[in-house]
Formats: C-alpha cells, sequence, structure tokens
C-alpha cells in the first residue's frame, strides 16, 4: 500500500514556548494541536508543521537531535515495518501514541532520520 500523504515535518526545539512564539506570531502559522511545552502542530498549506521539545526525538538520540524529521502517514504499519526490517532498514523505536496513533521511526540508507504515521482506529472513525 502505498504512503498516503506527508502528514507532518516537525523539527526539535530547545525552547518550545519562544519556538511556538516565532512559527505562531511571527511567520502567522495557525495552531492546529498543542501539548502543553511538548508538541505545538501548525497548519501549513494543507500539510502540517511541528516543533517539538527534546523528548519527543526517538529514543536514545535525544542527546544530539538534528535536522527536520518528515512524517508520512500509512495504513498498514505492521506490514510496513516487517517489509522495512527484512529490507535492512535500522529501525529505531515503535511509539504508541494511545488514541492518536503508532509512529515507527526508522533512518534511510543517508542516515536521516523518518518517521511513519498510523492512525488510531477511533481517529479514523472521527476523521
Amino acid at each position: 500500500m502505498p504512503v498516503k500523504r506527508l502528514q507532518n515535518t516537525w523539527l526539535v526545539a530547545g525552547d518550545v514556548a519562544a519556538t511556538r512564539d516565532f512559527y505562531e506570531h511571527l511567520l502567522g502559522l495557525e495552531v492546529k494541536f498543542a501539548d502543553g511545552s511538548r508538541w505545538v502542530q501548525f497548519a501549513a498549506g494543507g500539510t502540517n508543521f511541528a516543533i517539538g521539545a527534546t523528548g519527543e526525538y526517538p529514543v536514545g538520540l535525544q542527546d544530539s537531535p538534528a535536522g527536520a524529521i518528515p512524517v508520512f502517514e500509512i495504513d498498514d504499519m505492521d506490514e510496513r515495518r516487517q517489509k522495512l526490517a527484512v529490507g535492512g532498514v535500522e529501525v529505531l523505536e515503535l511509539r504508541d501514541m494511545g488514541s492518536h496513533g503508532r509512529v515507527l521511526t526508522v533512518r534511510d540508507p543517508d542516515g536521516h532520520i523518518v518517521q511513519l504515521f498510523e492512525r488510531a482506529a477511533e481517529s479514523c472513525r472521527l476523521g
């Protein structure tokens, strides 16, 4: 099954409040969702852009976060995870986010971090 869409791209923010202020008030992005000082997601022309606290970075890599992370939405997490593992892709983490869904973190062949997101069944029904 193909990737559904680019769901999100996000950056690590050492100071989430100051970074939120920059993107929200100075650049004019509309906040879609915020989780306190951990995560802020903005509307960005039909897709999402977000900032996350260092603690949101994949486990084991939080001491040296770098670059933007693209997040691709999929519907077949278990099948995709198996396909990636068989293909020799480095799988870093599978994170269950409860009612939001699950995120799989992998490295591409050049070492960049990429995430795959699958909505929880309840989220799919709610839209």
